[in-house]
C-alpha cells in the first residue's frame, strides 16, 4: 500500500516509496522560487532539561534529513534560557542521541547562551524604539491583568513609563540591583489581542541561577519566545521547524524579527508525536525518574531515545518509523505496534539467531550415551545467508521451556507431554518416557525421554514428521544469564485517561518488568558485547544490557517479542477494503 503526498506524489528512497509532506514542498517550492538566495538551512534546537525522547527523534530525522535531501546545512542549537532547569548531563546526552540517530552537525553546534549578548541588545533596541518596558507587576498580579481567552487584558500600570526610565531600570536589572521575579522587560504589544501571546509578553526576567556554560555573568536572562527566533536569525536559518503548539507563537516569533528589521526565517509548524501507552512530556518524564517508577532516563521502559538504545532498538528502525509515520499538521496518535514492527523488520535482517531457555526445566535422555557430545550446524540468520554457520553442543542432559512441557496437554498443544514427541531445532526427535517430581511439593524436577537417532537434522533419514520443533540448550555448556522481560509502562493506551489528569501514574503497569535470573543461553553468547542484538529462537529480540553486564554474569533485555500486532493489524485492514471493493 503506498503513502500518497499531500501533492499526490511521491518520493522515492531507495526502494521504497517514501510518503512526501507539506514541510517537503514548501522547501521544494521555495527553492524553485528562489528564495533564501536558493539556501536551506535548518536547525534543531532542544532544551537542555532532560533527556530526548521518541519525540524528538521526528523532529532530528526531519530537520537533518530536510537539509541532507536539499543540499542545505542543519545546525545543532541548545536554547539553554533558564538555567535552574538545564544541566551539562542534558547537553551531552543529546549530542550523544543525534549522533546515535546517525546525523552530524559539523562544527554548528551552537547555543542561546552564545547570543546573550547580542539578545541584550536586541532589547535595547526595541525598548529605544518604544516597544518594550519594564513592569514592576510581580507573576500573580500579571495574570490577573493578562485577561482570559475571550476578555483582553489591561495595560500594566508601568507600561507608559518613559524611554530613558526603561533603560535606566533594564541595565540597572542587568547589573544585579533588583530581586529575582521583581522586575521584568515586556514587549509592548496589544493587551486586547486575541492572541494571549501578544499581550505584552515577557522579554527578560530577574534570574540569579548559575548558568552551566556562562556561570554567574547575567542575572537576567532572556525567554524563550524572545531568544528563540532571533538566535534563528542570527544563524541564518531559512526555515524554523517547530511543533504544533508554537503555532500560536508565531506572531510573536514574526513581531520580534520584524521589529528588529533583521534576517527573518519562515517558522512552520508540525503536529508532534503521540504514542500509544506513553507519555512524552519531559516534564512526566522527569517526574518518574525522580520518583523512582524507573531506574533512570535510560531505563529500557522509557520513550527516551537512551532507553530505546539501551533495549536494543536501531537508530535504523527509529528513522524508518520516523518516515514512515509521515509529517502532518494535525496531531493524532500513533499505534507503538508500529514502532515494534520497524524494530522487528530491521532485527529479522541483521540480528543472528540463538537459544536460550528463559525458564529452564532438566531433560535427560536415557537412551543417549553418557559423556557423549555432538557439534550441530545450526544457521545465523537464513535472512542473510552471509552470516554463516555456527556450531553447538548437544548432550544427553539439555533444558527445555518449562512452557513447551505439559504434564496434562490441553487440547491443541503440540508440544512434549507423556507419551507425545517433537523435535530439537537442529537435533533430533525425542519422546517424553517420564516425569521426575519433588515428593514433597510435587513440582516437576526432570523430564525422562529417549531420542530416535535416525531422525538427527539434516541427515538422508531425518524427514519423520512431526507436530512441532521446540528450542534447547545443553546443560553442560550453558552459559547463566539475567534476562529482562519488559512490556508497555503504562497500562492504558491513553495514560492520561484518568477522571483527574494527575492521577495519570495510576495508569503506571505493575508487570512493566519481569527478572529472570536462571535462564541458560547457548556458549555461543558467552563473549557477546554489551549493545549487541540477537534473536532467541521462538522468544524474541534481546540485547545485552549495556549498563549491568559484568563480566560474571550477561544481563538481556527483551527488545520486542516476535509477534507482530502491527503487521496483523494491517493485514486485517487491507483484508477489509479487499472485500468491500
Amino acid at each position: 500500500m503506498e503513502s500518497k503526498a499531500a501533492d499526490g506524489g511521491d518520493k522515492t528512497a531507495g526502494n521504497e516509496a517514501v510518503p512526501s509532506h507539506f514541510i517537503r514542498n514548501i522547501v521544494s517550492e521555495d527553492l524553485k522560487q528562489g528564495k533564501n538566495g536558493g539556501r536551506v538551512h535548518t536547525r534543531f534546537p532542544p532544551e537542555p532539561n532532560g533527556y530526548l525522547h521518541i519525540g524528538h527523534a521526528k523532529s532530528i530525522c526531519l530537520n537533518f534529513g530536510l537539509a541532507a535531501e536539499f543540499g542545505g546545512m542543519c545546525n545543532l542549537r541548545f536554547d539553554d534560557t533558564n538555567p535552574s532547569k538545564e544541566d551539562i548531563e542534558y547537553v551531552e546526552s543529546i549530542k550523544e542521541d543525534v549522533r546515535w540517530l546517525g546525523f552530524d552537525w559539523g562544527d554548528r553546534e551552537f547555543y542561546a547562551s552564545d547570543y546573550f549578548a547580542q539578545l541584550y541588545d536586541f532589547a535595547i533596541q526595541l525598548i529605544q524604539s518604544g516597544k518594550a518596558f519594564v513592569c514592576d507587576l510581580n507573576a500573580e498580579q500579571m495574570r490577573e491583568y493578562r485577561g482570559t481567552l475571550t476578555e483582553p487584558g489591561k495595560n500594566s500600570p508601568f507600561r507608559d513609563r518613559s524611554i530613558d526610565e526603561n533603560l535606566d531600570l533594564f541595565r540597572r536589572m542587568r547589573a544585579g540591583e533588583f530581586p529575582d521575579g521583581s522586575r521584568t522587560l515586556r514587549a509592548k504589544i496589544d493587551m486586547a489581542s486575541p492572541n494571549i501571546n501578544m499581550r505584552d509578553p515577557v522579554m527578560y526576567r530577574v534570574l540569579r541561577a548559575s548558568h552551566h556554560r556562562t556561570g554567574d555573568a547575567w542575572c537576567i536572562y532572556p525567554t524563550y519566545d524572545f531568544a528563540h527566533g532571533q538566535s534563528d536569525s542570527i544563524e541564518g536559518i531559512t526555515h524554523s521547524i517547530c511543533t504544533l503548539e508554537f503555532e500560536d507563537h508565531r506572531p510573536l516569533y514574526d513581531w520580534f524579527l520584524d521589529q528588529l528589521s533583521i534576517h527573518h526565517p519562515q517558522q512552520i509548524e508540525f503536529a508532534r508525536l503521540n504514542i500509544t501507552h506513553t507519555v512524552l512530556s519531559k516534564r512526566k518524564l522527569l517526574q518518574l525518574v525522580q520518583q523512582e517508577y524507573v531506574d533512570g532516563w535510560d531505563d529500557p521502559r522509557m520513550p527516551t531515545l537512551a532507553g530505546f538504545r539501551r533495549r536494543g532498538y536501531t537508530p535504523e528502525a527509529i528513522r524508518n518509523f520516523c518516515e514512515r509515520i509521515g509529517v502532518a499538521k494535525r496531531n493524532s496518535v500513533v499505534d507503538i505496534a508500529m514502532l515494534e514492527h520497524c524494530l522487528r523488520e530491521d532485527l529479522n535482517k541483521r540480528a543472528p539467531r540463538v537459544m536460550a531457555v528463559l525458564r529452564p526445566i532438566k531433560v535427560v535422555l536415557e537412551n543417549y550415551p553418557e559423556g557423549q557430545i555432538e557439534e550441530l550446524d545450526a544457521v545465523n540468520n537464513p535472512e542473510d545467508p552471509a552470516m554463516g554457520t555456527r556450531k553447538i553442543p548437544f548432550s544427553r542432559v539439555f533444558y527445555i521451556e518449562q512452557d513447551d512441557f505439559r504434564e496434562e496437554p490441553p487440547k491443541g498443544f503440540f508440544r512434549l507431554s507423556p507419551g507425545k514427541e517433537v523435535r530439537l531445532r537442529y537435533a533430533y526427535i525425542i519422546k517424553c518416557v517420564g516425569v521426575d517430581k519433588d515428593p514433597v511439593t510435587g513440582a516437576i524436577q526432570e523430564l525422562r525421554c529417549t531420542y530416535d537417532p535416525e531422525t538427527k537434522s539434516g541427515s538422508s533419514r531425518s524427514g519423520r514428521k512431526v507436530k512441532a520443533t521446540i528450542h534447547w540448550v545443553s546443560a553442560a555448556h550453558a552459559v547463566e544469564a539475567e534476562v529482562r522481560l519488559y512490556e508497555h509502562l503504562f497500562t492504558k493506551e491513553d495514560p492520561e485517561d484518568v477522571p483527574e489528569r494527575s492521577d495519570w501514574l495510576a495508569n503506571i503497569n505493575p508487570n512493566s518488568l519481569e527478572r529472570l535470573t536462571s535462564c541458560r543461553i547457548e556458549p555461543y553468547l558467552v563473549d557477546a558485547k554489551p549493545g549487541s542484538r540477537y534473536q532467541f529462537e521462538r522468544l524474541g529480540y534481546f540485547c545485552v544490557d549495556s549498563e549491568e553486564s559484568p563480566p560474571t554474569k550477561l544481563v538481556f533485555n527483551r527488545s520486542v517479542s516476535l509477534r507482530d500486532m502491527w503487521a496483523k493489524k494491517e493485514k486485517t485492514v487491507g483484508d477489509s477494503r479487499r472485500n468491500r471493493s
